[in-house]
């Protein structure tokens, strides 16, 4: 070197460069980050549905004819039920009852579900709104539109009636 000329007079950029690659690599992290794997644990995992949820999803089908005196006391009750489902952050057990028979015009059942349908729809979008009780139902393949009513019962359980069949027994 010569009399006078320091290495930062001739390597002036090294700083720049270092900086330069920094973001060069920070610039391809973000475009190739959306092609990697999602590392959470998807619903397909019954352990990450039960830590979701806290507790036993279980379902059953059982035909309206049979009780349909407890269904329509739960639809009748969903003004109540919908504040309870936006409230609750504990539950023990939940209870999915699919009711295959439903769709039956001109019963109790259905006139129940006519008159209260706006109530019901308030139902689905508190379900829907709650990771837990949302996660409950999607964990069973179960659409919020064929949920007509929710039942509190005792010791934190629930149960969530359901038009239609069981799609894990079809």
């Amino acid at each position: 070197m010569t009399a006078g000329v320091t290495s930062e007079a001739v390597f002036p950029a090294i700083a720049d460069v270092k900086w330069m690659l920094i973001v060069a690599a920070a610039a391809f992290l973000a475009v190739v980050a959306p092609q990697m794997p999602l590392l959470a644990q998807g619903l397909d995992n019954t352990e990450a549905i039960d830590t979701i949820i806290g507790s036993d999803v279980k379902t059953e089908e059982k035909r309206v004819e049979n009780d349909p005196d407890r269904v329509i006391a739960a639809i009748e009750n969903t003004g109540q039920t919908i504040p309870a489902v936006r409230k609750a952050f504990n539950v023990n057990e939940v209870d999915i009852v699919f009711l295959p028979d439903l769709d039956e015009k001109g019963s109790e059942v259905q006139t129940a579900i006519e008159k209260h349908g706006a109530q019901i729809e308030d139902l689905r979008k508190a379900i829907e709104g709650s990771a837990m009780f949302f996660h409950a139902v999607d964990s069973r393949q179960v659409l919020l539109r064929n949920v007509v009513a929710l039942e509190f019962g005792e010791n934190e359980s629930v149960t969530i009636f359901v038009a239609g069949k069981d799609p894990s027994s079809q």
